[in-house]
C-alpha cells in the first residue's frame, strides 16, 4: 500500500452496532487510531462499558430523518455499519439487514457523508436464507449509492465457533455434523476484524470493493476446531455425530405449519439456518466451478483460535 493511498486525517465517524462485540472492537480501535467517533446506540440498548469514553448518540436505526439530522449536527463523513440481525428469521433481516442499513445510508447521502462501510458476511456469496438476501438487498442499494463504499466480507467469528466450550469443560464430548469434514473456515478474532474495518476508513483502495477476509490460516473443519478446543482444555477429543438430515427434516415439518403460525416459519427458518452452516463453508465461493477456496480466502491479522479458546477457558464458568 502506497502512502499515496492512504488518507491519515482523522475522521468523524458514525458507528452503528457498537453494543454488539464487534461493534465494540470497532468502536475501540477506530478511538485508538484517533478518529472521533459517535456510536448510535438503538433504543433499550446497554452501554458496555469498553464504551465509556466513546461519544453516544441513543435513537432508532430506522428512523432516517433523525439520523440525517445527527449526521448534519455531528459532521458525520464516514459511517460504518456493524448491525445484523439478532434472529436471522425474515422479519427480523427484513428490519435490520435492509431497512435499518437503508435508513443508516440514506441519512448518509442526505448528510454529505463521503463513505459507508458495511460489515456483510461471506455466506452472502451463497444465498439461500432470509437474512443473506436482506444482507444482498442492502448491499445493491449500496452499490448503487453515490457515496464511496466499502463492503467487508468475514468468515466466521471466534464467537459463532465457540458455542462448545463449555459442553467440552463439562467432560461431554464435541458435536459434529456428519463426519465433522463437511465444511471449512478462516476464523477472525474481533480484535483482528475490527483493525480490518478500520484500516478501510483511510485506505482508499479498498473503496468500492466487497472484500472478503478471513484470520490466519489454513481453513479448519468442523472437527479441527474440536481438536483445537481439546487440545486447549488439555483432554482427549471425544465426538458425537449429530445427522445434518435432521435439520432437513425439521425445517419440512415446520414448514407445514408455518402457512397459519408465524412462530411455525420462524422455527423453520433455525432449521434452515441450522443446515445451511452445517453444510456450507465459510471461504471465497469460485462462482464458475461452486467450490469453496482456501487459497482464496484472504487472511488478516493474527489472533488465532487456539489462543481465543485458551482465554476461555481460562475464565471461570
Amino acid at each position: 500500500m502506497s502512502e499515496d493511498a492512504k488518507d491519515t486525517r482523522a475522521k468523524r465517524i458514525a458507528l452503528a452496532g457498537a453494543s454488539g462485540t464487534i461493534g465494540r472492537a470497532v468502536a475501540e480501535t477506530l478511538a485508538g487510531d484517533g478518529h472521533e467517533v459517535v456510536a448510535l446506540i438503538r433504543e433499550g440498548s446497554d452501554l458496555p462499558p469498553e464504551l465509556a469514553d466513546v461519544e453516544t448518540r441513543t435513537i432508532a436505526l430506522c428512523d432516517q430523518s433523525a439520523l440525517a439530522e445527527a449526521f448534519a449536527e455531528q459532521r458525520i463523513e464516514t459511517v460504518i455499519s456493524c448491525i445484523a440481525s439478532r434472529s436471522g428469521t425474515a422479519r427480523d433481516a427484513e428490519r435490520v439487514d435492509f431497512l435499518a442499513n437503508l435508513a443508516l445510508l440514506k441519512a448518509a447521502e442526505a448528510a454529505g457523508a463521503g463513505h459507508f462501510i458495511l460489515l456483510s458476511a461471506i455466506c452472502v456469496q451463497k444465498p439461500l436464507l432470509a437474512f443473506q438476501h436482506a444482507k444482498i438487498a442492502f448491499e445493491r442499494a449500496l452499490k448503487a449509492s453515490p457515496i464511496d463504499h466499502t463492503i467487508v466480507r468475514p468468515t466466521a467469528f471466534f464467537k459463532s465457533l465457540s458455542g462448545q466450550v463449555e459442553r467440552v469443560r463439562a467432560g461431554k464430548p464435541f458435536l459434529l455434523f456428519g463426519n465433522g469434514e463437511l465444511t471449512r473456515c478462516k476464523p477472525i478474532s474481533d480484535r483482528d476484524l475490527a483493525r480490518f474495518i478500520s484500516d478501510c476508513v483511510c485506505l482508499s483502495d479498498r473503496r468500492g470493493q466487497e472484500l472478503p477476509i478471513g484470520g490466519p490460516g489454513p481453513a479448519i473443519t468442523l472437527r479441527e476446531q474440536g481438536e483445537i478446543l481439546f487440545a486447549a482444555a488439555g483432554m482427549e477429543p471425544r465426538y458425537r455425530s449429530v445427522p445434518v438430515a435432521m435439520f432437513g427434516i425439521a425445517a419440512g415439518v415446520l414448514s407445514v405449519g408455518a402457512r397459519f403460525s408465524g412462530w411455525f416459519e420462524e422455527k423453520a427458518e433455525y432449521a434452515r439456518i441450522g443446515r445451511y452452516y452445517a453444510t456450507e463453508s465459510m471461504l471465497v465461493l469460485d462462482p464458475a466451478t461452486q467450490q469453496y477456496s482456501d487459497a482464496a480466502t484472504p487472511e488478516f491479522g493474527h489472533d488465532t483460535l487456539a489462543d481465543h479458546y485458551r482465554a476461555l477457558l481460562e475464565t471461570p464458568s
